[in-house]
């Protein structure tokens, strides 16, 4: 029986942590608004990290850590269409182009910068199957789960402080009196220069979230770090009623927390 849940519930590196300590082999399926993730461990490290429909075949990993330019990687790819990943590697690295260091390390990086881009989901519905191997073809890696997980955790925590700072994105972004002044003395990076474009008190977070394609972490994080520089404030968008408090809710038990974890971790153990 498959393992399956939402990350509402419970988090990506929870789980990321449960099949860890129990050690499993299998396919993990996180499907969130719009995309769908695979990953595959084997023996609780991780094998594999797949995301959405782009191109994940070795050529456009490659040139993803430009190990080959993206011309090279469009050669390659319609002279080896048949071929699959491993036949490919063998051929580049046989043929002198690559080392085998350069293949796997270029491997290891997009599955640990796709594991990142989970840590940034909130919502969705997982499944974890351990009657799915690392499909024929691909090439499978060793990554230790440890350091990810701590990864995972301090992101986690964050995206809890960003929760309490900014409750709703139904509230608006307005500048202040003298953005200017304030606007100079910051490094902006691409992201922030977008988010900025979009500053009115008629445009929700939410809305801005939506026309820069952002998740709800990165539109929060970019928010507070203009709050906090004082370029911005926050205000109520024209027509939308206050936001309500939530309501508290009881405290939780942690005995109970525990007892669940442990039998979320028998659960898996299993499987």
């Amino acid at each position: 029986m498959a393992l399956r849940g939402n990350l509402r519930d419970f988090s990506f590196t929870q789980i990321l942590n449960l099949i860890n300590l129990a050690q499993k082999t299998g396919m993990l399926t996180v499907e969130g608004p719009g995309e769908m993730a695979r990953i595959y461990f084997r023996d609780g490290k991780l094998a594999l990290a797949l995301i959405g429909r782009e191109e994940n075949d070795l050529s456009a990993i490659l040139a993803r850590s430009r190990k080959i330019t993206a011309n090279q990687a469009r050669v390659i790819r319609e002279r080896t269409r048949m071929m699959t990943d491993k036949e490919v590697g063998l051929l580049l690295i046989n043929a002198g182009y690559l080392s085998q260091k350069d293949v796997f390390d270029s491997l290891q990086l997009y599955s640990i910068e796709v594991i990142r881009r989970l840590f940034t989901w909130v919502e969705g519905i997982f499944q974890f199957d351990q009657t799915s191997p690392v499909p024929t073809g691909k090439i499978p890696v060793r990554i230790d789960l440890e350091n990810l997980i701590m990864e995972g955790s301090r992101q986690l925590r964050e995206w809890e402080q960003l929760q309490e700072e900014i409750p709703s994105l139904d509230m608006a972004l307005k500048f202040t009196d003298r953005p200017g002044a304030n606007l100079r003395h910051l490094n902006l990076n691409l992201e922030e220069w977008r988010v900025v474009r979009y500053v009115n008190p008629k445009n929700s977070m939410r809305q801005i979230a939506q026309a820069t394609h952002m998740n709800d972490l990165e539109i929060r994080r970019i928010a507070y770090a203009l709050l906090q520089a004082g370029v911005v404030e926050m205000v109520r968008p024209g027509g939308i009623p206050p936001v309500m408090p939530p309501r508290s809710l009881p405290p939780v038990n942690k005995e109970e927390h525990k007892s669940l974890i442990q039998r979320l971790i028998n659960r898996i153990r299993s499987l």
